[in-house]
């Protein structure tokens, strides 16, 4: 991870097998990480059940809050490349009914259509 993108909280890939190790306390048997995105100290993972944004809090980072969103509640998705002069590209995730998405600035460089793919796998199968 670049220090712009640690600067600006960007996303960038992390190993599937380490964040699977990480939060194997969380995770119910049988479910496997199947990508995973890491800022400076938060995670958003994709498993093959859920979406889980690991948000670790304080200055130690000890305190971790999990917000684990099911494929089956998520209503629509999008995602935007970056561009010529953008630095990032945005994945936005619309849970039930709520009015406003959850957004995630993704760095360049970082294979947006993948994970776009995995979303649209679990969702619209």
């Amino acid at each position: 991870m670049g220090l712009m993108d640690m600067l600006r909280g960007n996303a960038t890939a992390a190993d599937p097998a380490k964040i699977q190790q990480e939060l194997q306390p969380i995770l119910i048997q049988g479910e496997s990480v199947q990508r995973a995105f890491v800022f400076v100290r938060d995670q958003v993972v994709f498993t093959d059940r859920r979406m889980i944004f690991v948000n670790k809090q304080g200055v130690t980072g000890k305190k971790v809050d999990w917000r684990s969103i099911p494929y089956s509640k998520i209503t629509s998705f999008s995602a935007e490349t970056a561009g010529f002069m953008d630095t990032d590209a945005e994945l936005r995730v619309w849970v039930g009914s709520a009015q406003e998405p959850i957004k995630i600035e993704i760095s360049r460089g970082v294979p947006i259509q993948e994970i776009y793919q995995v979303i649209s796998w679990y969702v619209l199968r």
